[in-house]
């Protein structure tokens, strides 16, 4: 991944932005690439290459209006969407392939003593991030353009860890994730620090589907507690690895966004390159 697609992301980004304040306009490619300061065939080509759609379409994917449809389909069919699996071989769920495994009372407790983490900045299209895993797995995702500042807030999660600056397979699988061809995806291992009422929030957001969106009070039910989406809001914020754990495609049950411990300019982007890519299978 090149540094170029982080700066691509970030006229992408600003173009989002645009699109989100005026989107029941419906503005024209004209009228947005004006407002980047690019040639229209220019931002076409640059938004294709990066979302794989047009921006006309992208801007559907990213509408109020298309959460609501997407939610009043969740609710038609009693939360199975949460449950589906349905894309062809050559275009599978990333979220299939990634396995939690909790870390141990004593590894929660301790900070992270005795535990050696490896990490590693990369480029992903939705800007720079941190990856860092132990030897049982990825640990810790997030989005950062400030790399000691990325260091820092990983630091902060494990007081008492060792680390190094070193790429190793798992979060190689990790950034695999972000490539076009996802049938060659191998199973992604997260070792994850969290309680027993976080992981189960976090083992259900992998069941919504690519392209789905759920909300907060629908994910409390998937998980027994109609009455605990405010805790499912919580848990949801303390997610400790990005898009990996797709707590991007939890939105509020009015069709709004919502925020996104990673910028709601990002979480948007995610969302609707994420319906290109669908569509793109389809």
């Amino acid at each position: 991944m090149e540094i170029q697609t982080s700066i691509n992301y970030s006229r992408i980004a600003e173009a989002i932005d645009y699109i989100k304040q005026n989107f029941r306009d419906q503005p024209n490619i004209d009228a947005i690439a004006e407002k980047i300061h690019l040639s229209p065939s220019h931002f076409k080509r640059l938004f294709s290459d990066w979302a794989g759609t047009s921006p006309k379409k992208f801007l559907q994917y990213i509408s109020v209006e298309h959460a609501k449809k997407i939610l009043k389909e969740e609710q038609a069919t009693l939360f199975d969407t949460a449950f589906e699996t349905g894309l062809s071989s050559t275009s599978r769920l990333h979220d299939l392939f990634v396995n939690i495994e909790g870390m141990t009372p004593a590894e929660y407790k301790n900070g992270g003593k005795h535990l050696h983490i490896n990490y590693s900045f990369a480029e992903s299209p939705f800007g720079s991030l941190i990856v860092a895993a132990t030897p049982k797995g990825v640990c810790y995702m997030a989005f950062e353009d400030d790399e000691t500042k990325a260091l820092e807030q990983l630091a902060a999660r494990f007081p008492n860890a060792a680390f190094q600056q070193k790429l190793d397979l798992f979060q190689q699988n990790a950034l695999f994730i972000f490539q076009n061809d996802w049938s060659r995806l191998s199973e992604i291992k997260l070792h994850l620090k969290g309680t027993g009422f976080q992981l189960k929030v976090w083992e259900s957001l992998l069941k919504i589907p690519i392209g789905k969106l759920s909300t907060y009070g629908n994910i409390a039910a998937q998980i027994g507690n109609q009455n605990a989406s405010r805790a499912v809001g919580t848990a949801i914020k303390s997610n400790p690895v990005a898009f990996l754990i797709p707590c991007h495609r939890v939105i509020q049950s009015t069709g709004g966004f919502g925020g996104y411990m990673w910028g709601a300019t990002r979480k948007t982007a995610i969302i609707g390159w994420e319906g290109a890519k669908i569509n793109s299978a389809i």
